[in-house]
């Protein structure tokens, strides 16, 4: 009887032993088979053949999208309008009647608000203009005719203080400079081609500006109008056809963008204001000439962040130095002690921490803004550097659904 047991124990441990190792058991569905579909096949082939024709044919591709992009550039300036337009049409419908809940009072807040948005803006434009224009007029035309005699006084003092040898002095003093700066002003207006064809470019050039800002007008009209019926068809188009993750993530990145451009505008835009106001004031005081023009100038020129001053400045001085040297070196000065008061006690109370991002990463975005793109990569690269900082500083904090990390 003993060996049965015995027989009968070892049943039962390898039993035992089979129970254990079960829930270590992995199944691997579908081991050993690569299946591959004909949907597959064809996504594949297709992003082969495209790679090869836009290698092969870039420079047809490139002009094909060269014209696509210059048709739309009215629906992509009319959405750019939209979008700056939107930020005072919502401010003012945070003011138009928000407790009454009347019938005409709901339907209305959305077409008078943003019938006052737009002649806020056409109104700044016009000030800004008529300020201006007239005054940069008086300032070029008193600069080609003082330029001459300060190119020789210039001339004469170099050589007075043996900065430049007397020999060169003596052939700087001895050229006409009038004759000279008119043959230049000639070459500009005459040498690109006769009159009949610069008029006819200007005329070409001026209708087709026209009638492409009307459009963008328009479309941005529309866009304004019906932009909470858009949002709802495009949110609703992208969760059907998308992923539910990737429709989050892609609205966590568009949200981000939004917010970093909208604190990035009022915030720039206010300081520009303050910034002008101020300028013109000062040298009202200090009674120094061109002050509504260079104090617009310089608002204009501080919405591009740190190089704006700078540029403002330049172009101020090289204007009042067509009056005064002393009042241009005054002016300089008197700048860079207000921009030292607005931006370490102005700056911080009204506008804040705007747009999130540290000063060094603001001049790395101006910098290659700049390089990139011009003027427009300068006041551009700023946002986008502020929402990709937002990005990977809430995806380090574990705050993102991208889910990098």
């Amino acid at each position: 009887m003993k060996p049965i047991r015995d027989l009968k124990s070892c049943y039962n441990n390898i039993g035992r032993l089979r129970k254990m190792r079960a829930p270590f058991k992995i199944k691997v569905k579908g081991e050993g088979k690569m299946k591959i579909s004909f949907k597959d096949c064809l996504k594949v082939g297709s992003a082969i053949f495209l790679l090869y024709l836009c290698i092969n044919y870039w420079k047809n591709v490139a002009s094909i999208l060269s014209m696509i992009i210059g048709a739309a550039s009215p629906l992509v300036c009319g959405g750019v309008i939209a979008y700056f337009i939107n930020i005072l049409m919502s401010f003012y419908e945070k003011f138009y009647f928000t407790k009454r809940t009347n019938v005409v009072v709901v339907k209305t807040r959305r077409p008078v608000c943003m019938i006052l948005a737009f002649l806020t803006v056409l109104a700044m434009v016009s000030l800004v203009a008529r300020i201006v224009v007239p005054q940069l007029i008086l300032c070029v035309q008193l600069l080609f005719k003082e330029l001459p005699a300060a190119l020789m006084y210039l001339a004469a003092k170099a050589g007075e203080l043996n900065i430049i040898p007397d020999n060169i002095a003596d052939l700087l003093m001895q050229i006409d400079w009038n004759s000279r700066i008119g043959e230049i002003v000639g070459v500009l207006t005459s040498g690109v081609g006769n009159v009949m064809n610069v008029a006819v470019k200007a005329i070409s050039t001026v209708f087709s500006g026209i009638v492409t800002s009307l459009l963008s007008v328009i479309f941005a009209f529309y866009l304004l109008s019906s932009k909470d019926k858009l949002k709802s068809q495009s949110v609703r188009a992208l969760r059907h056809y998308l992923r539910p993750k990737w429709c989050e993530k892609g609205f966590y990145v568009l949200k981000t963008l939004d917010n970093c451009f909208h604190r990035y505008i009022v915030g720039q835009c206010t300081e520009a204001v303050v910034l002008g106001i101020l300028c013109t004031l000062g040298m009202w005081i200090l009674r120094l000439p061109y002050a509504p023009m260079i104090g617009a100038l310089v608002a204009f020129t501080a919405l591009i962040p740190i190089a704006g001053s700078y540029i403002g400045a330049a172009v101020g001085a090289l204007m009042i130095l067509t009056v005064s040297p002393v009042k241009s070196l005054v002016f300089i000065i008197f700048l860079i002690i207000l921009q030292q008061i607005e931006g370490n006690l102005i700056y911080p109370k009204v506008v804040g921490r705007s747009i999130g991002l540290p000063g060094i990463w603001v001049l790395a975005a101006v910098t290659i803004g700049g390089g990139i793109f011009g003027v427009l990569g300068m006041l551009l690269g700023v946002p986008v550097a502020a929402a990709i900082y937002r990005i990977i500083r809430d995806d380090l904090n574990g705050e993102s659904p991208l889910g990098f990390n």
